[in-house]
């Protein structure tokens, strides 16, 4: 395959992924696969990846789990169980203006910014617009980097060739210093005390709180005992989500309708499209032409990674790219690192949904809200460079 013939495909392919992702991820994955088969796979061999994608068990799997993970996320919202948890908590003002987004943003819906951001706005008396966009938007996502149900890191780690539970013992470090960044500059200053209009209780707290961790529980109890270990992951969301709908009494009618709100479809056939850009990509001859241009492994890492996190507003955009491009196999510490890295583009990008609707509820300019968030990112993007020579 001639060399100008994939790094064409590849530049065009990709030009495709980032422009349509921002409508719709599956649609760019399965487009952006298309266009590089069409450029590096024979003709009468381009159906084989799509067909493969779709017949692959531990994918279909996977697809299912995580279609059913934004279910469970509308559930919990439209049932009141969300606004139960977050009553009940009890907790002091900082570990609320904390906590109640990072449990929000621990179930991936559309328009989940708006769920958090008036519980920051509530408890953020005396906080700074600027602040409390930088709250809902860093401490939103920061579970991102050790929930082993995060549709982030199940993806990102299987590209990687890796397991979730390998990777988080790396990641938790790492989450730790997200955590004394987040509170030395959105939470040191906060005055003030939480104020509860209800009384407590803690049938209301332990509920929600039970149904949302089943999921994770179950999953790793079972990922040893079952094969394929995609079965474990599909057993505990759907625990989850049946404990939900029981302590929420949903009726099917309901359940439809949180389902439709949801667009479970979009995330399953997320998962599907990836195995099939991968799929075309490992076939391609790209990782050939990257291994001849001699690219360091962390320019690929702690630079591209997070540049393309910026650009794409997403962490599965650029997880599969950096994931696929690597060539030799990934550590979990390597992966850690390049993981948070990209996270850190991630929560910068002007094209992050939630950076635009948290931008919006709170009144506050982009370039505002650049100026608070950029501190703490800064100092992550440089304890990565210095993190990624340690380990390598």
């Amino acid at each position: 395959m001639s060399p100008l013939l994939v790094w064409t495909g590849f530049f065009l392919a990709f030009t495709v992924l980032l422009i349509v992702s921002r409508k719709n991820f599956a649609a760019a994955m399965f487009l952006g696969a298309f266009i590089l088969a069409i450029f590096t796979i024979p003709f009468n061999e381009i159906a084989r990846p799509f067909i493969s994608a779709f017949t692959d068990l531990p994918t279909v799997l996977l697809a299912l789990a995580v279609g059913l993970i934004p279910i469970i996320g509308g559930s919990l919202k439209e049932t009141g169980q969300l606004d139960n948890l977050v009553n009940n908590m009890r907790i002091g003002k900082k570990a609320f203006l904390a906590l109640s987004p990072a449990l929000v943003g621990m179930l991936p819906m559309p328009g989940g910014a708006l769920l958090s951001a008036p519980l920051v706005e509530k408890a953020g008396k005396g906080v700074s617009n600027e602040k409390k966009v930088g709250l809902n938007i860093w401490f939103r996502h920061i579970l991102y980097l050790i929930y082993p149900l995060s549709p982030s890191l199940i993806v990102s780690v299987q590209q990687a060739h890796l397991e979730v539970y390998q990777v988080i013992p790396y990641l938790a470090p790492i989450l730790l210093l997200s955590l004394c960044l987040g509170y030395f500059f959105f939470l040191r200053d906060t005055p003030g005390k939480m104020e509860y209009k209800e009384k407590f209780s803690s049938k209301k707290l332990l509920l929600p709180l039970t149904a949302i961790f089943v999921a994770p529980i179950l999953d790793f109890a079972l990922k040893d005992v079952v094969s394929p270990r995609e079965v474990a992951t599909v057993v505990g969301v759907s625990a989850s989500l049946l404990l939900i709908l029981t302590i929420g009494r949903v009726n099917v009618r309901k359940l439809g309708k949180i389902t439709k709100n949801s667009a479970p479809w979009n995330f399953a056939l997320m998962i599907i499209g990836i195995q099939a850009f991968r799929y075309v990509f490992e076939n391609s001859g790209f990782k050939e032409s990257i291994i001849e241009l001699e690219i360091a492994t962390v320019i690929l890492c702690v630079l591209v990674g997070p540049l393309l996190g910026f650009i794409t507003g997403r962490i599965i955009t650029p997880a599969v790219i950096i994931f696929s491009v690597l060539a030799s196999p990934i550590s979990p510490a390597v992966f850690a690192v390049t993981y948070f890295s990209i996270f850190l583009g991630y929560v910068l990008s002007p094209v992050h949904p939630c950076v635009s609707l948290s931008t919006q509820f709170f009144h506050v300019q982009i370039k505002d809200f650049l100026k608070a968030i950029l501190p703490p990112t800064l100092i992550g993007f440089l304890i990565s460079f210095v993190l990624f020579y340690i380990i390598t």
